[in-house]
């Protein structure tokens, strides 16, 4: 039995031609097809009468998991999960540094025919400081007494040189996977979206999703894994 997770820069909804076309982000992950997705950069827009998680979850028959990162006065911005799955635990995590712009993670607990899954959902800094010291918190939440069946780190790690202190710490943690570019969808050269799976041998496939769709739906490509349950 088979487990498909994704993680996708929506950008806002906002593609390459600069409009804001919520269905072609439904359409790209609607070919993803996975049980699991993390988002990043969701603006609560309006779509009709619905906010634009909202819309996305209705049209996918998922659930929707918000992280909002900044508050607005008018609608929020920041991290978000779709899912399939039964939730058990839930606990947002706050990355912010002081003078940055606000950062979070999502930390779910899901269960998937018996199997207990944590799965942590980010979008890291853009400076070298920042990804550091939010790495070492996102390592400290997979420090439990008692591990998950199967431990999941993805998002947007925002880190452009694979040689950086927070990939080897990741890389180290979980095991050495691919870095496949992601960005910017068009001609992707960096690898700035990552999907880490604990046990690694749970690791079937993975693989960036270049459709024509997703070229233009976005500034990133989604990141696509199937895992063994």
């Amino acid at each position: 039995m088979d487990i498909t997770l994704a993680t996708y820069n929506i950008h806002a909804g906002i593609g390459a031609d600069g409009e804001f076309a919520p269905d072609r982000i439904c359409a790209v992950l609607a070919e993803l097809d996975a049980d699991l997705v993390a988002l990043q950069e969701v603006e609560h827009h309006q779509v009709g009468d619905l906010d634009l998680l909202d819309y996305l979850a209705e049209k996918l028959a998922c659930s929707a998991i918000p992280g909002p990162t900044l508050l607005r006065e008018t609608r929020h911005y920041g991290n978000a999960l779709l899912t399939r799955l039964p939730l058990l635990a839930l606990n947002r995590l706050d990355l912010s540094i002081p003078g940055r712009e606000p950062r979070g993670a999502l930390d779910a607990t899901f269960d998937f025919h018996g199997q207990i899954m944590q799965m942590v959902a980010t979008h890291l800094g853009l400076t070298p400081g920042e990804r550091r010291r939010q790495v070492q918190q996102l390592l400290a939440l997979f420090n439990r007494p008692r591990p998950a069946d199967i431990s999941v780190l993805m998002g947007d790690i925002n880190e452009w040189f694979l040689w950086g202190r927070p990939l080897r710490w990741l890389h180290a943690h979980f095991q050495s996977k691919p870095n496949y570019a992601t960005f910017p969808a068009r001609w992707p050269l960096f690898a700035l979206d990552h999907i880490w799976i604990s046990p690694r041998s749970r690791l079937r496939t993975l693989q960036v999703h270049r459709s024509r769709l997703a070229r233009i739906a976005s500034d990133h490509l989604p990141l696509k894994a199937v895992i063994k349950i």
